[in-house]
């Protein structure tokens, strides 16, 4: 499973992704609006981005979801999400066999965005037989984490283990730098050991990562959530992205001695989709700038780029969209494409991702890519009419 060659250098800049763009925008692959500017790096990121968390862990669907990088990669979608725990590790190797093939057809590594994420057990191989010896052997005699750090059995939210998933998206990418490395899902610590206690175990995890991009590891890290940025402030699970920040704020002054130090957290992602709007409907979130604001509002304040996970919500918005939606959209062919419009109309949202195992549910996306965003008043027009 793991590549034996040598690692593909470099990262995403913002001459190669604003050339990608111009390049994929002129053939018609991609319309204006398609591309969003990442943050103060002026990196231009698609609308759309393929995610590699669905299918099985066999080499036939290694096989196809290889091909669906290359082809969106090639096609004018240059953001390619997945994580260490995707079908055991075999996520990320597809990914990086499909990095190789879309280079070899003149796509620069400087052009892609690729996302790693690191927290749940990853289990390389498969699930283990007796999980107290893996446990012991793989993760406690390594020195990675201890049973009393695990959160649901399945998640470690320790330096060294996210050290330690890192370094493995890397080797198995076959790269050696990763745009951006996110902490998966913290909140799921929440109900064992509260929400101070998670974020104290946050901060020497943010330390280790800013530490990573001075080592040229990563170029940026930040969150990945189901529950923490879109529920109401005072559920158990919320969790602040202005809170995460000054988190970083505080890492990035102990790692570099600096008090006035940058700090390199740069990506939220949260599920965002017709059934699920809060990023951008609910108001939760204090920015610490005179003004309560929802997640997306609050992220473009803190300068922090939102990217939408569950798009299709595990593909039942593939086969129906709500009603307001299905009609404003009616023009649209399925509602997979309703769905994938209705996202990456949102403003605020830089880049909806999209689970993709099968190379013909690519054709969806490189479809609505090629069309123009809606207009914000007909965007804003289907929360009035849901109402």
């Amino acid at each position: 499973m793991e590549p034996q060659r040598a690692r593909i250098p470099g990262y995403a800049n913002a001459k190669a992704t604003r050339a990608y763009a111009e390049r994929h925008v002129k053939a018609g692959d991609g319309a204006e609006g398609h591309y969003s500017e990442y943050t103060r790096s002026k990196l231009r990121l698609s609308s759309l981005g393929v995610g590699t968390f669905g299918g099985a862990a066999t080499p036939e669907v290694d096989g196809r979801m290889a091909a669906i990088v290359a082809r969106a990669l090639c096609s004018g979608i240059n953001v390619i999400d997945t994580a260490a725990h995707y079908r055991y590790g075999r996520s990320l190797a597809a990914v990086g066999t499909g990095v190789r093939v879309a280079l070899n057809a003149g796509v620069p590594r400087e052009a892609m965005f690729l996302i790693g994420k690191g927290g749940f057990l990853a289990f390389p191989g498969g699930p283990p037989a007796d999980f107290d010896r893996w446990f012991e052997r793989e993760i406690a005699a390594q020195r990675l984490g201890s049973r009393q750090h695990l959160a649901k059995g399945a998640h470690l939210l320790t330096p060294e283990y996210i050290d330690h998933q890192l370094d493995l998206s890397r080797r198995l990418m076959g790269v050696e730098t990763l745009d951006v490395f996110l902490v998966d899902q913290p909140e799921v610590h929440i109900p064992q050991i509260g929400k101070e206690e998670t974020s104290r175990k946050l901060e020497p995890v943010f330390a280790l990562l800013e530490r990573a991009v001075r080592e040229n590891r990563i170029r940026g890290y930040g969150i990945s959530t189901f529950d923490g940025f879109r529920v109401e402030t005072d559920a158990p699970l919320f969790q602040s992205l202005t809170s995460m920040q000054a988190l970083a704020e505080r890492a990035a002054r102990a790692v570099t001695g600096d008090e006035r130090a940058r700090h390199h957290f740069r990506l939220a992602m949260l599920p965002f989709n017709q059934v699920m709007p809060e990023g951008f409907a609910r108001f939760n979130t204090a920015t610490g700038q005179g003004n309560v604001a929802s997640p997306l509002q609050a992220a473009h304040q803190l300068e922090v780029y939102v990217m939408a996970s569950h798009t299709l919500l595990k593909g039942h918005l593939a086969r129906q969209s709500v009603d307001v939606v299905a009609e404003r959209l009616a023009d649209y062919p399925n509602p997979a494409q309703r769905a994938l419009q209705f996202n990456r109309s949102t403003p605020g949202l830089g880049t909806s991702l999209v689970g993709l195992s099968a190379p013909e549910h690519l054709d969806d996306l490189l479809a609505v890519a090629g069309r123009p965003l809606l207009e914000r008043r007909d965007y804003l027009g289907m929360y009035r009419r849901a109402e």
